[in-house]
């Protein structure tokens, strides 16, 4: 079994450490392929930045079908493209919002979300309301560094995220979801370390697309999630242009 995690992000050692937390969890005989766009930003942390790495990660995910991948996870907590990946893709897409909170509700009553920056907290609320899970939200609290820091011990990133995950759970939370996909390496020493469940999207959600790849399960495409009919793009996105279930992007890569 091949499962493509994307990095929609640029940033080489993030999708690195994104793909040891990958590939720690993957089963005997699962091959995981930690990936990252050839454009798009650094990191994401606001909409326009979100918006603008949707192409780098669709590159990604129609790259992973022309190479005949079975599951894609998108590793940016945001699940940015989530919607158009599935179109495009034969196997299961999962972003890591979506498989961190179903794996949360799974632990206790009530979950609560540490994420990066404050700005992008209504980003998880959004999508917690999405996936059914907000009746189950107890807060989603910032630590307030920017996502390319988190690897940086001298920001002293990892002990606000333990301090944020005490509050959490002192609030009432049965466990606590990490926002960010750049937090993946903390998540079983701060788990360790408070006492209580927290989840890592990125290897929860690797495990549940393993999972699905194994029931020989994927997503339907008999409605909204259909290939996308052909038609002509112009411009700098005329590389992406579908010719029925064919994808053209990066061919000559």
């Amino acid at each position: 079994m091949r499962i493509r995690v994307v990095n929609p992000n640029t940033t080489v050692s993030m999708t690195a450490a994104i793909g040891r937390a990958a590939a720690a969890v993957a089963g005997p005989g699962t091959v995981i392929e930690a990936v990252q766009p050839s454009m798009g930003p650094a990191s994401i942390e606001s909409h326009y930045e979100e918006a603008l790495a949707v192409p780098g990660l669709l590159e990604q995910v129609l790259a992973g079908e022309r190479d005949g991948v079975d599951a894609t996870v998108v590793a940016c907590f945001g699940d940015p493209g989530i919607d158009a990946a599935r179109e495009i893709a034969r196997g299961p897409v999962i972003g890591i919002a979506e498989g961190a909170f179903r794996t949360a509700a799974m632990l206790g009553r009530r979950f609560g979300v540490v994420t990066t920056l404050e700005r992008t907290t209504g980003r998880a609320r959004e999508l917690a309301d999405r996936y059914g899970c907000a009746s189950l939200l107890t807060e989603v609290r910032a630590c307030e560094v920017p996502v390319l820091q988190l690897d940086d011990p001298s920001s002293g990133a990892r002990q606000l995220v333990v301090d944020e995950c005490r509050r959490v759970i002192a609030n009432g939370a049965d466990a606590v979801v990490l926002g960010c996909a750049g937090m993946a390496e903390f998540c079983a020493s701060v788990s360790e370390e408070i006492g209580a469940p927290v989840v890592d999207g990125v290897s929860a959600t690797t495990l549940l697309a393993e999972t699905l790849v194994r029931l020989g399960l994927t997503t339907g495409k008999h409605g909204e999630y259909a290939p996308p009919p052909p038609k002509r793009f112009t411009g700098a996105l005329a590389s992406f242009e579908l010719d029925g279930a064919r994808a053209m992007v990066g061919a000559d890569a």
